[in-house]
This record gives structure tokens, sequence and C-alpha cells, in this order.
């Protein structure tokens, strides 16, 4: 991308659309916490620090560019009349903490059940990213992962479960290392039915 070409604006969470600074202008605000930090941005090992630190944010927060909903759109429901749990579990993914910028990262586990039809299980790890890949706190990132599954394919039931290790807690603050947040959601069946919720918490433990 030119240095000098802005990026499209980015609409927020509270329908707010702010205008993105310029790379030219993101890479001098790297230049300027270097300097803050109490380092050289001259110096060699740094001199190209800037241009990384935007390549990766663009990467770190790649999910600003995506929908949920595109992602999402393309079911099936040629399955043979399968009305049971689908479960996704241990999918990967990395998010950053909206408070301190730090990361986390742990396992999501997503579960529904079909009712209009099924989607791609890809699609299921997809949406995590989407969501994941941009400034979070990890209670919403669940809400916001089981609220894009009940708009798509408005499911009997939907459950997300989150098991996360938080940087801002392991490196700086209180330092509790390998501590673990759990944050999980039901909605529909799941939220309505005790065994719906222990037969999801099964399927997870299973094979442990």
């Amino acid at each position: 991308m030119d240095m000098n070409v802005k990026p499209k604006p980015v609409q927020t969470a509270l329908d707010r659309v702010i205008e993105r600074p310029s790379r030219e202008e993101a890479e001098a605000a790297v230049r300027t916490l270097i300097a803050w930090a109490g380092d050289n941005p001259e110096r060699e090992g740094l001199i190209d620090t800037p241009r990384r630190v935007a390549d990766a944010y663009r990467e770190f927060y790649a999910g600003y560019e995506e929908d949920a909903k595109a992602v999402l759109e393309t079911t099936f429901t040629e399955v043979g009349g399968y009305d049971d749990i689908v479960l996704v579990r241990d999918i990967p993914f990395n998010s950053h903490c909206e408070h301190h910028m730090v990361p986390f990262m742990g396992k999501a586990h997503i579960a529904y059940l079909p009712h209009d039809g099924v989607v791609g299980l890809s699609k299921l790890a997809r949406v995590t990213d989407v969501f994941a890949k941009r400034l979070q706190t990890q209670e919403n990132l669940t809400a916001q992962i089981i609220e894009a599954i009940n708009e798509a394919i408005n499911p009997r039931g939907a459950a997300v479960m989150l098991e996360a290790e938080h940087m801002c807690m392991s490196m700086r603050g209180i330092k509790k290392h390998g501590s673990s947040t759990v944050t999980h959601r039901f909605t529909g069946v799941f939220a309505e039915d005790r065994q719906e919720q222990d037969r999801f918490f099964a399927l997870i433990r299973a094979g442990r």
C-alpha cells in the first residue's frame, strides 16, 4: 500500500466512522512510541521497525476488514435430516486486549443445533478470527461469535466457550503466568435445557 494513501474508514461498534491515518502517519506514531520507551528509532536495529509494526498491525487487526455475515452466508440443507449437536472444539485464536493492546490467546469451542441448515465447519473457525482480529475483551468476543451464528443460520440453540491466557495478566500487572480465563454463552435450547449444556461440556472434555 502506498504510504500516502489512507485506508478506508472503519465502522466502529458504536456506529461511528473513524478516519484511518495514512501508513506514513502510523509509522511516525511507532517511532514516537520507540522514543518514548527510551530507545533511538534511528538506530540500525530499529530503523525498519515502524514499517514492520505497521505490517503486523494490518495482520493482527484484519478482522476490521472482514464481515462475519459474509463468512457465514452459505449454508447447506442436504444433511440427511441430521439435527443433533454440531461442535467444533479447540479452535485456536489470538486476539489483543483493548485495554492494554497486548495479546490474549486460547481456544474456542462452538456448537449449535441445526434448524434451517448447517454451515461449513471451517466457517466457525473463520468467524472466530473475524472478531478475534480486532481489539477485544474476551467477554465481548464470546458474545459476538454467538450472535453472528444466531443471525446467520438461525439454529435451535448455540453454545460458545472460550478459554484463554491474557498477557495483560501474565506479562504485566499481577504477573500470574499460566492463569486461564473461561467465558461461555448459551442461546436457545442450550440456554433453556441444562442437559444440553452438560452435553456440550462433556463433548469438549471427550478425548482429553
